[in-house]
């Protein structure tokens, strides 16, 4: 599994509101069961974040999304769905709001 890949959620009770679960876990670790992950909504259900520095929008397929890194889960990564989004490109987005929520910075 790489990290930044976004999966589709496939639990039925959440995968309306989160469609998509990004993998933010080290490839370094690949060889554990789990998996880090940070629920992404489309910005229609979640609406704009105030704090867009915990929250970034990213854009998939011209359509916005919202990652709730405040909601950050591990999960088994046999649960995940199928893999759909690379999105790498948000790399220092990512990881500064992961900053954001362990330093406060």
């Amino acid at each position: 599994m790489a990290q930044f890949i976004a999966y589709k959620n496939p639990n039925s009770r959440t995968k309306k509101l989160y469609p998509l679960l990004l993998d933010i876990q080290s490839n370094l670790l690949d060889e554990l069961k789990t998996t880090i992950v940070i629920p992404l909504s489309p910005s229609s259900i979640s609406g704009s974040s105030a704090i867009t520095k915990l929250c970034p929008q990213i854009d998939i397929e011209g359509k916005p999304y919202i990652a709730m890194t405040q909601q950050i889960a591990g999960v088994e990564r046999s649960v995940l769905g199928k893999e759909v989004y690379d999105l790498s490109g948000y790399r220092s987005e990512i990881i500064a709001a992961l900053d954001f929520v362990i330093s406060g910075i």
